[in-house]
């Protein structure tokens, strides 16, 4: 049997639609033979609705680890959680984390990436002159830091900033200040030896054609030594193999592994 994974799963303990249960059993339908759960871990700096909170972390935890008991015979569970580059949320308990960046901080005021487009040029206008590529080279920044903060298992969604840029909309990608701190950040990332995703989580929400990272990007990584698994940053239980078959052909040349594979052994 060909193993069918996700480890980047939200449930209602986070921004998720399905309750943990609703997931497994969608996933079991669908084939996966492994499924990872990655609610957001919460962040004490400031207010989010999208992060679980302390109490519903220690909730989360427990209804995952029960789940993986009662489904042991049909699907392997894991507890994972997904990190914020400013998540106050300490691992360990964790079977796995991904390490991500959704917020720029300038001047102690959480700036977010992915709300809208209308919320990043107004950070954009706010300090950086406009510029949605200097925007951009902050995100890098702290992307490349990503994994020297939290210690990561995963390297989420690389190029989140460009969620909304779908036919270079709002800024040029070609354009060399922008190539060059996405090389950067990859530059930092390659040594620590951990996997990017291939993230189809904006295409099943409609905001983008293609996943993340672009398959430029993924060149570089791959050049560079690279690999990556594959995702579907999953909010709706219908959606939790969504491109999968599509993205793996589109990035077949690169290293796809498995990533139940590396943790169990």
């Amino acid at each position: 049997m060909i193993k069918k994974e996700n480890f980047h799963t939200h449930s209602i303990y986070c921004d998720g639609k399905d309750t943990p249960e609703e997931m497994v059993l969608s996933a079991i339908e669908k084939g996966f033979t492994d499924l990872g759960f990655s609610g957001h871990a919460y962040i004490d700096d400031f207010e989010c609705d999208w992060a679980m909170t302390a109490e519903n972390s220690r909730k989360y935890i427990s209804e995952i680890n029960d789940l993986k008991i009662k489904y042991r015979d049909k699907i392997n569970i894991y507890c994972g959680t997904e990190l914020d580059y400013f998540c106050t949320d300490v691992p360990g308990k964790y079977d796995f984390t991904i390490g991500s960046v959704h917020y720029l901080n300038m001047g102690g005021e959480y700036q977010a990436i992915d709300y809208s487009l209308n919320e990043q040029q107004k950070a954009a206008d706010k300090y950086f002159g406009g510029s949605l590529i200097d925007y951009a080279v902050e995100y890098y920044r702290i992307t490349g830091d990503v994994l020297n903060k939290l210690n990561a298992d995963i390297i989420g969604h690389f190029d989140l900033v460009t969620k909304f840029n779908e036919g270079q909309c709002a800024f040029d990608t070609g354009d060399k200040r922008y190539v060059n701190a996405w090389h950067d950040a990859v530059d930092a990332l390659i040594p620590y030896n951990k996997p990017f995703e291939i993230n189809t989580g904006a295409i099943s929400r409609g905001y983008r054609k293609s996943p993340y990272p672009a398959l430029d990007i993924a060149e570089y990584i791959h050049s560079k030594g690279g690999y990556f698994i594959l995702t579907s940053d999953c909010h709706d239980k219908n959606k939790l193999d969504c491109y999968f078959a599509e993205a793996e052909k589109e990035y077949s040349k690169f290293e796809i592994i498995k990533f139940s594979e590396i943790l169990n052994k």
